[in-house]
């Protein structure tokens, strides 16, 4: 693995991460825990409402647009692509939202909501498509969803999009000969310099899920293995100028909003109540027990410092204790707080007054980078994660290296053996890459790359994307011991 190294000034931005970097990979600087999912099934209740789930929010400047913005969220994890006849509708009885905190509160000053109808040509079938799907006004698409999308601000709501077409699951490819132009078709622009997206898309998250397994087998063989290449997702993406998102529309004054996604589901009492929450990845999937975990996806912001006991206290590196006999550092582990709480100083921490709360912080004014590095700040492109979340961001590589030293006088280029999706990014909006198709007939290859059946755009590399997989087995278990070692004399490190 190479990379460039950055420069001194972009290091002493990186070095100001130090001391929480981690938090913002895994809410609490945990170890390995950058290989586990982001946040699919984190939590009893969702875990059992699929529709309802959301796994990953982004946000980034739109690099081939900089006055803009893309926010983007997906949820229901793990669709599998023959995974008919009904496939993947969005909940009808739900709100999605992503929500903005521009003043730094804690509170959404602005909230984009999309709400979802259904509708059949025919229920006297089976079939989700009764012939080849050539547009999203097809007559052989027997089912299909409608969405509309509205910004909420000061209690006030103004419509975005009224009424326009979700692109289908991609059922395959003598169902949907050309999903690109599906896809095309339900990229839309409401209003100038407003760009809206809502369908399936390919898991854009890549990592290895068998953690879970006594942290990769007990003894580091289960590795290397992208655990989500071939599963799709239900995706939300759109783009915004820069003043939309900032306080008073004023974006070089007020560069800097946190963002974070939620899922109110309809009770039977007719009330929406909030059933999924997830800013930075990885929060309530490994730190919190299981005891606080619907409580979180259920709370705001502005209840975030209830949560820090977890933080400073966490239960993984017990638990590494517990399987490699590595000790556990002392606790309270103070220095694994202020990213998750502020942001990063000098980079997109907010000055004056602010409610620490877990959000993924942006600093929209952060210049594109030209050769976007796939390990974000440590990798010398400060417009990378934590600054934000782009597509292409690999937050596993990012934690490996930063518990072995890299910001702290020990460089490295360790990495998990998964250096990118294995569906490649498009560069242009809406970025996601295309779903996997139902008539695939491996779409979760063990090695190697997963057999993309429909035509993609390759220019991923704006978004910092690698579309690729090594699966260097001894590089793979250097890095992971190296990891967990490195949680063992983090409290050595000096304080930045």
């Amino acid at each position: 693995m190479t990379r460039s190294r950055p420069t001194k000034r972009q290091s002493a931005v990186a070095l100001a991460c130090a001391g929480g970097m981690l938090t913002t990979v895994g809410f609490a600087g945990l170890g390995p825990t950058g290989a586990t999912a982001s946040s699919h099934r984190e939590a009893p209740m969702i875990a059992g409402l699929p529709q309802y789930d959301n796994t990953d929010t982004y946000a980034f400047r739109s690099p081939e647009k900089r006055g803009t913005i893309t926010l983007a969220a997906n949820w229901i994890p793990f669709e599998e692509p023959a995974g008919g006849p009904n496939f993947y509708p969005f909940a009808t009885d739900a709100q999605y939202d992503i929500k903005v905190d521009n003043n730094h509160d804690a509170k959404a000053d602005i909230t984009f909501r999309w709400t979802f109808k259904d509708h059949y040509r025919s229920k006297n079938t089976f079939l989700y498509n009764n012939g080849p799907v050539t547009s999203l006004k097809d007559k052989n698409l027997n089912f299909y969803q409608t969405y509309k999308l509205v910004r909420i601000k000061k209690g006030k709501t103004k419509v975005i999009v009224r009424k326009a077409r979700v692109a289908p699951s991609n059922v395959g490819e003598a169902s949907m000969p050309n999903y690109a132009a599906l896809r095309n078709q339900a990229t839309t622009t409401p209003k100038k310099n407003v760009r809206s997206f809502v369908g399936q898309a390919e898991d854009p998250f890549f990592l290895d899920l068998r953690v879970f397994d006594l942290l990769y087998g007990g003894d580091l063989s289960e590795v290397g293995d992208d655990t989500l290449a071939g599963f799709n997702v239900n995706s939300v993406a759109l783009q915004v100028p820069k003043r939309m998102l900032a306080k008073k529309g004023n974006s070089k004054k007020n560069p800097i909003i946190g963002v974070w996604s939620t899922t109110n589901k309809k009770t039977a009492g007719g009330k929406f109540v909030q059933v999924s929450r997830l800013g930075n990845p990885l929060v309530n999937e490994v730190v919190l027990p299981i005891k606080v975990k619907d409580a979180f996806n259920a709370s705001q912001p502005t209840s975030d410092i209830a949560a820090l006991k977890y933080v400073t206290n966490p239960e993984l590196p017990k638990l590494i204790e517990a399987v490699y006999g590595i000790k556990a550092p002392k606790t309270p582990r103070n220095d694994l707080v202020s990213v998750f709480l502020t942001g990063v100083k000098g980079l997109n921490k907010p000055q004056g007054k602010m409610t620490p709360s877990e959000q993924l912080r942006l600093n929209m004014n952060t210049p594109v980078t030209k050769n976007p590095n796939r390990l974000g700040v440590i990798g010398g492109d400060v417009q990378g994660f934590p600054n934000g979340r782009r597509l292409g961001d690999d937050v596993v590589d990012i934690a490996l290296q930063v518990v072995e030293g890299e910001l702290v006088g020990s460089p490295n280029d360790l990495g998990d053996g998964v250096d990118g999706n294995d569906a490649p990014f498009s560069g242009s909006f809406p970025y996601l890459g295309l779903p996997m198709a139902g008539s695939n007939p491996d779409p979760h290859p063990t090695t190697g790359s997963a057999k993309q059946t429909a035509a993609s755009n390759t220019d991923g590399n704006l978004l910092g994307a690698e579309p690729r997989r090594t699966t260097s087995m001894a590089a793979i278990g250097l890095g992971l011991f190296a990891l967990i070692a490195g949680i063992g004399g983090a409290t050595r490190r000096r304080k930045v």
